[in-house]
């Protein structure tokens, strides 16, 4: 029996990065509407950093949140739409109020070293009957027996699933199917992968990810998201057909989805001097623009603020420290 896939496309979350959480209403059910046709199974939506993200840390989305996610229950089919909640920034009461609105998954978002923040989550989700995915940021930073542990962690609070994200885009095919074998080895539970194209991997790792029998991956239309970007969607839906992966998808209208929707955004995702150096170092995705707009403030190259992040090893959360690394790297600046 041929292998399946489940796609999960988060054009309406993740590329909410790369276009400033703009996304109003009508182009967000556009988009839902097109995927939906496409037989997309899971449309993913909301601020970047997810449910209740829109603030003046993370950036302010352009339209209520509510509105956008109402528009997208409105015109996704039969696709199940889901949140992305982080601990801390989301709240058990945001849940509440997606759930009632008609979402029907959420994914827990913690760094791969704090499942445990997102306990409260997992449980009320599955409360609720939603399903409910333990996704772990940052996962190239540890090895597949410290995944494990926090993917333990998820697994006894009830999480349906498991993801490892690569948020810095840093890992390369062999580091995503190492973690992915080993969860797989020691988890009864599905396991997801999350790429970011920042060293131009995200197709190559997500390939390996399936190769070593992970159940899920994102994707999301012309790969939209913070960084470089994630995995192009339809790129994903042609390679796995290419290669017998059931995906439950049309290729030609998953083609059609990101050729109509996406140009008229106004942003092509390249990997240039400053995503390379995120995946380089290691660093979150979203650090892309405010560490732009640190250097612009300061005086620097973005790419010496990426790099003395990663060496810091900062994680998603600790944005308020790029001004502080920036200031501390033009104060070395004069000194010299």
């Amino acid at each position: 029996m041929a292998k399946k896939i489940r796609i999960i496309d988060t054009t309406l979350r993740d590329g909410s990065h790369a276009i400033r959480h703009t996304y109003s209403p009508e182009q967000a059910g556009k988009i839902a509407a097109a995927l939906a046709r496409a037989g997309a199974p899971t449309i993913e939506c909301g601020h970047g950093d997810g449910i209740s993200g829109s603030s003046c840390q993370y950036g302010f989305m352009k339209y209520d949140e509510y509105e956008v996610l109402q528009a997208v229950l409105d015109n996704a089919g039969d696709a199940k739409v889901g949140i992305l909640l982080l601990p801390g920034i989301g709240t058990v009461e945001d849940l509440k109020r997606a759930h009632e609105m008609g979402a029907g998954l959420v994914r827990v978002a913690t760094h791969v070293t704090e499942a445990d923040v997102g306990e409260q989550h997992i449980k009320m989700a599955r409360e609720l009957g939603m399903e409910a995915i333990g996704f772990l940021m940052m996962s190239h930073m540890e090895p597949p027996e410290k995944i494990l542990e926090q993917a333990k962690k998820f697994e006894s609070y009830g999480a349906s699933a498991v993801y490892m994200a690569d948020s810095a885009g840093a890992m390369v095919p062999d580091d995503a199917a190492a973690r992915v074998s080993y969860l797989k080895e020691h988890l009864s539970l599905p396991v997801g992968f999350h790429a970011h194209n920042n060293l131009g991997l995200a197709i190559g790792n997500s390939l390996a990810a399936v190769n070593a029998g992970a159940d899920y991956i994102d994707g999301t239309l012309r790969g939209l998201g913070a960084g470089a970007g994630n995995a192009p969607h339809e790129v994903l839906t042609a390679v796995f057909h290419k290669l017998g992966i059931e995906t439950g998808e049309d290729l030609y209208a998953i083609m059609d989805a990101a050729e109509d929707n996406i140009p008229e955004l106004g942003v092509q995702m390249i990997i240039d001097k400053y995503a390379l150096s995120i995946g380089y170092a290691g660093v979150y995705s979203s650090f892309f623009l405010h560490a732009k707009r640190a250097a612009d403030r300061y005086g620097l190259d973005a790419r010496d603020i990426l790099i003395e992040l990663g060496r810091l090893r900062t994680v998603g959360g600790q944005e308020d420290m790029i001004l502080d690394v920036a200031y501390r790297l033009a104060q070395q600046k004069k000194e010299k």
